[in-house]
């Protein structure tokens, strides 16, 4: 039984964890860029587009279809940014407890 009020004891400590990692993750930002920095993207740690910053060169009917794809190259790079940050963010949240491989949190 020792075991059992173990593991409960992570499990309590991994849910306050848990709740802090989701706290930090709303109010961080997290830029993306594309076309040398001419489409910048804001996310919110929890991925939601908050800005969207475009050079006024772009601003042109000619290049319509390069503004969109810088925009969606944009988005692209901030959302990896923001997975690489919830990633290492839970590699915290889960340290010292002993989780299956492959388990993928949170549910």
């Amino acid at each position: 039984m020792k075991n059992l009020g173990n593991m409960l004891k992570q499990a309590q400590q991994m849910q306050t964890r848990m709740a802090e990692m989701q706290a930090k993750l709303e109010s961080t930002e997290v830029e993306g860029q594309a076309g040398a920095g001419m489409v910048k993207v804001k996310l919110t740690g929890k991925g939601e587009l908050r800005r969207i910053a475009i050079d006024p060169s772009l601003m042109t009917a000619d290049d319509r279809e390069v503004l969109e794809d810088l925009i969606v190259a944009a988005h692209a790079d901030a959302k990896q940014k923001v997975e690489a940050m919830m990633a290492e963010e839970m590699q915290k949240a889960t340290a010292g407890m002993n989780l299956p491989a492959g388990l993928k949190l949170p549910f």
